[in-house]
């Protein structure tokens, strides 16, 4: 999930393009935020400082990064940009900025120890309730923005958990899927593509426009891992025929084979961690393709124009779904409230996910929300649903 950017320039105007369903007032902010950090709280508690402070993959930040890095995003927006305070340690800046400090040097540079994040998120969020209290909430964007930066970061650190072993009892819950299975039939046309004027959403989800899509055929459920076992049993990892020139490249320079989960997970579950290389692959192993991103969220949508019903027609939110799409703006596409966010990850290096996943809050995981990572990474618990053109 992208969810650790902060962009720390001159203070900025942070004006939502609408202001409901955010919160309301200070209290429901404050509600909201206090609700995101037992999340956090909870995720880590019963982890060693070690286990907090070590680097369990190149490509993952420590966990105290991200604890840190959580309060830092809160003093910026909320103190700092919303209430006009000076940033409670200014010191910490590019520490615990994403573009100053890349994940692969986070290990490296010295960081808060575990005690010093809590204590400096505690300090942080001391500082937010009273300029909530005093300043309420303005238009709301601001203050929803942070809760649900919070809420991607707990699923971000559920990643490196996962990586390093470590995730809580109970998880991951991907038991037997229910509901049809089979396609569902999507007719040719247009559709309202996006999200709403009104209420949160992020600059890449707007502006609502017109997409067209031509008559497909999409999957009601992702591939399971029985699925996902025939494909290798038949020779996925080794067939030429099903991977694209970059995906073969990619598998021949490590020797890949299926993630080392997947064989022993439930084989009625969904398949989960799977790159988007080794989704490409699968689709064309079944005749198939990935859908476009257009074509999820038609699907995705159909009949409501908000998705109220989506998930009964699709079974959606278990694990992420590569789309084929490469991540860009909409057409009219405005950066806010800052480029970091999204705009400087638009062009072809990033293939866009859709749904959300078991670790997704659902407070995030909305038909329109556009997540987005690099082709060959398979930390985040992302499937595959499949699509074919209706003839």
């Amino acid at each position: 999930m992208r969810a650790e950017f902060i962009q720390w320039g001159p203070t900025m105007a942070a004006t939502a393009p609408s202001a409901s369903p955010q919160p309301a007032d200070g209290e429901q902010a404050i509600s909201a935020l206090q609700a995101a950090r037992v999340r956090t709280t909870a995720l880590v508690a019963q982890l060693s400082d070690e286990q907090l402070q070590s680097v369990h993959s190149p490509i993952m930040s420590p966990l105290v990064w991200d604890l840190a890095h959580i309060a830092a995003y809160e003093d910026l927006w909320l103190a700092h940009r919303h209430g006009g305070l000076e940033l409670l340690r200014g010191d910490l800046a590019d520490a615990y900025d994403a573009f100053e400090t890349p994940r692969s040097v986070r290990g490296e540079i010295e960081l808060l120890g575990p005690s010093e994040a809590r204590g400096y998120m505690d300090a942080v969020r001391a500082r937010t309730e009273c300029v909530l209290n005093d300043r309420g909430v303005g238009d709301g964007f601001v203050c929803e923005m942070v809760v649900r930066h919070e809420l991607q970061h707990s699923e971000t650190m559920r990643q490196t958990l996962a990586i390093a072993g470590l995730l809580p009892d109970g998880e991951p819950p991907l038991a037997a899927m229910g509901g049809a299975d089979g396609w569902l039939r999507i007719p040719a046309g247009a559709f309202a593509m996006g999200a709403r004027a009104e209420g949160f959403a992020y600059d890449n989800e707007r502006p609502r426009h017109e997409a067209w899509t031509d008559a497909f055929q999409i999957a009601r459920r992702p591939a399971s891992n029985a699925a996902w076992m025939r494909f290798v049993e038949q020779g996925g990892y080794e067939r030429r025929e099903w991977w694209s020139e970059q995906g073969w490249a990619w598998k021949a320079r490590g020797e890949r084979g299926q993630h080392t989960g997947i064989a022993g997970a439930d084989p009625h579950a969904p398949v989960c961690h799977v790159s988007w290389f080794e989704a490409d692959a699968y689709a064309r192993a079944n005749a198939a393709r990935l859908p476009t991103e257009a074509e999820w969220e038609k699907a995705a949508t159909l009949g409501t124009g908000d998705g109220a019903a989506a998930w009964r027609l699709l079974e959606v939110g278990r694990v992420w779904e590569w789309t084929q799409s490469s991540f860009g703006g909409y057409p009219g596409f405005v950066a806010h409230p800052y480029r970091e966010y999204s705009e400087v990850f638009f062009g072809e290096r990033y293939r866009v996910l859709r749904g959300g996943s078991w670790a997704t809050d659902a407070r995030v995981a909305t038909p329109t929300f556009r997540n987005w990572d690099l082709p060959e990474r398979r930390q985040i618990f992302a499937g595959v649903r499949l699509a074919r053109d209706l003839r």
